[in-house]
């Protein structure tokens, strides 16, 4: 069972995104879909997730992703997937941590059975991370509004402090429950306190 484990899909090739999401869509994934690294990059899952990545893209390539999410310590398990790979490069990604290295075009069993150990490791390796993660997310003014909302302030005391309308605070604080992947009030000052201690 899935349970909606996320899959972020990074692949230049239109044709590779539509049948990789409608492969692992119909064992019950939860799957997301880039053209790029840097479209990824620009819209990053609030929650842990496996990326299934390609190796050779224009602009940003996979080893170069790889590289950025290593640094901003994200949970994040990768499955590489080309056409074409050397030694060196496999090298590269494993020595990065990637959970395996597969070859277009790709055997749905042997896909299943990667992304199965990527995200046993996503569990082992970042258990907590589910907690914390998503913060990264929030904008200056996001943080504000969070700061201000777990000190106990109402809307319109959040409004008064940082020069803008209640109305907008409840957009700011709409946005960073969902970036935050939480459903009630109750659910985000808990992260909130989590994650000032």
């Amino acid at each position: 069972m899935s349970d909606s484990r996320l899959i972020c899909i990074v692949d230049d090739d239109p044709a590779v995104r539509d049948s990789l999401s409608l492969m692992l869509g119909l064992k019950g994934f939860d799957c997301r879909s880039y053209d790029s690294a840097e479209a990824f990059l620009s819209a990053l899952p609030a929650r842990p997730c496996c990326l299934i990545l390609d190796l050779h893209m224009p602009g940003l390539d996979g080893l170069g992703l790889q590289a950025q999410l290593k640094a901003q310590h994200l949970p994040v398990e990768i499955v590489f997937l080309t056409a074409f790979a050397d030694t060196h490069t496999m090298r590269q990604a494993f020595l990065n941590e990637a959970t395996d290295f597969l070859e277009k075009p790709v055997v749905l069993e042997r896909l299943l059975e990667a992304l199965e150990r990527a995200f046993a490791r996503l569990q082992t390796i970042h258990p907590l991370t589910h907690e914390a993660h998503g913060f990264h997310l929030l904008t200056p003014r996001e943080r504000e509004v969070l700061d201000a909302i777990a000190q106990g302030l109402t809307h319109r005391e959040v409004g008064e402090r940082l020069g803008i309308s209640p109305r907008t605070v409840e957009v700011h604080k709409g946005r960073v429950m969902d970036k935050l992947g939480t459903k009630t009030l109750a659910e985000l000052l808990r992260r909130a306190m989590q994650q000032s201690k």
